[in-house]
């Protein structure tokens, strides 16, 4: 959907499905920095200012959404002060909830962070069944494929998923979430907290 370090053409406002937000090193290690659903646009931190851009965007999981020329998004969010306010409160979203996965990254383990993302995942596309690749989940976790066969084994012993090849079912999500780090419940209440507050309460 965007390239590291380019303006997109289009800004794209998700209907179903998730946006995967992937930061990459130069020895080609990646990691998910942000999951985009249909709380959100995909190119709204191009809306703030001339920096580049660092993350790549792409769509893993089938997905549909409406788009926008970039440039008429920009003029709008110039324009329109509801319309510039409403992006920034899911800009602010976007960026604690990266701060917090910074830490999760460095602080917890990968069976903490699986359960995790698999949880985020679902709250966005709001279907038991995932269809991730392996290599995929790699990604996102910034781990290596084996260290997700472990770990998503680990949790299908324990009843909480199905994994099969390219596919994750989730089977038990209070014991998903037990398993969980306490990121999820941090993430998730600022995701469940998007656009309730009135604008004239800032």
């Amino acid at each position: 959907m965007y390239e590291a370090e380019t303006t997109p053409n289009y800004a794209y406002f998700i209907t179903s499905g998730i946006a995967s937000v992937v930061t990459a090193m130069q020895d080609g290690g990646t990691a998910e920095v942000g999951l985009i659903g249909r709380e959100g646009i995909v190119g709204s931190f191009h809306l703030l200012g001339p920096a580049k851009v660092s993350t790549t965007c792409f769509i893993q999981l089938t997905a549909t959404a409406l788009r926008m020329p970039f440039t008429d998004l920009l003029q709008s969010f110039r324009s329109n002060e509801e319309i510039r306010d409403r992006i920034l409160e899911f800009v602010q979203e976007q960026a604690v909830s990266l701060s917090q996965l910074a830490g999760c990254h460095r602080l917890h383990e990968a069976e903490e962070r699986l359960s995790r993302w698999l949880l985020m995942a679902q709250d966005r596309t709001q279907s038991d069944i995932l269809e991730f690749t392996q290599e995929f989940l790699a990604m996102m976790l910034g781990a290596k494929r084996t260290t997700v066969t472990v770990v998503a084994g680990a949790l299908q012993r324990r009843g909480l998923i199905e994994y099969q090849r390219g596919r994750v079912r989730i089977i038990n999500r209070e014991n998903l979430e037990a398993a969980a780090c306490d990121c999820y419940k941090i993430t998730k209440n600022l995701y469940a907290n998007l656009y309730q507050t009135p604008k004239n309460a800032w």
